[in-house]
């Protein structure tokens, strides 16, 4: 087997990592050389075992996928690493790169999908299928949000009010509102709740 592309699995729902190990197992080319539950495990791991391949969710206890990305890339430079998960939204693709991933998949994507795609990463490409290329341009095209405006975001996400805000960020009402108009224009909506929403929906914001 020391021809094989020795793979990690990095995924919090044992089931589901399971099934990668068990798809993976039926081809003589890949050999899954370690599995973790969590970001910090996956670290330990990958210094155990410095995988050809590493299958990252995103979604993960602890230490999330992103962060574990960016840690694992932060000491093995070379580290080959794709993202496996269900979240499609621009902010969550682009962290993702920017931690270092090489390639972002959905988990509807088929085996023949998923082969290829560790293949390609393996060789030392990118595989960024055409559906998450189109977000991650829409995401890099329009402007970004500052980190206070993110601050206020989650907060609003969180049912606060601008009150609840102010005391939470120890800045004035009115500054608050500055920022939640700037937030507004800059996400293209037109009041808190549908502000709220989008940030749900592209990943800007989660729920933990």
């Amino acid at each position: 087997m020391s021809s094989a592309i020795r793979i990690m699995i990095v995924e919090d729902h044992h089931i589901v990592r399971q099934g990668f190990i068990a798809l993976l197992g039926t081809m003589p080319e890949f050999e899954v050389v370690a599995e973790a539950s969590d970001g910090s495990q996956a670290l330990q791991l990958f210094r155990q075992h410095q995988p050809d391949v590493t299958l990252m969710d995103l979604r993960l206890p602890n230490v999330n996928g992103v962060e574990a990305i960016s840690k694992i890339r932060g000491e093995f430079t070379a580290a080959r690493i794709i993202v496996l998960t269900t979240f499609d939204g621009d902010e969550d693709i682009y962290r993702a790169l920017q931690a270092g991933a090489r390639g972002y998949l959905l988990k509807g994507m088929n085996t023949e999908e998923l082969i290829e795609a560790i293949r390609m990463v393996h060789r030392g490409k990118t595989c960024i299928p055409a559906t998450v290329a189109q977000r991650l341009a829409e995401r890099m095209a329009g402007p970004s949000l500052t980190e206070r405006e993110k601050e206020v975001l989650k907060l609003i996400v969180g049912g606060n009010s601008n009150k609840g805000i102010a005391a939470a960020l120890f800045i004035s009402e009115a500054t608050v509102k500055t920022h939640i108009n700037s937030l507004l224009s800059k996400l293209g909506v037109e009041d808190r709740t549908q502000a709220a929403t989008t940030a749900l929906q592209r990943g800007i914001v989660h729920f933990d």
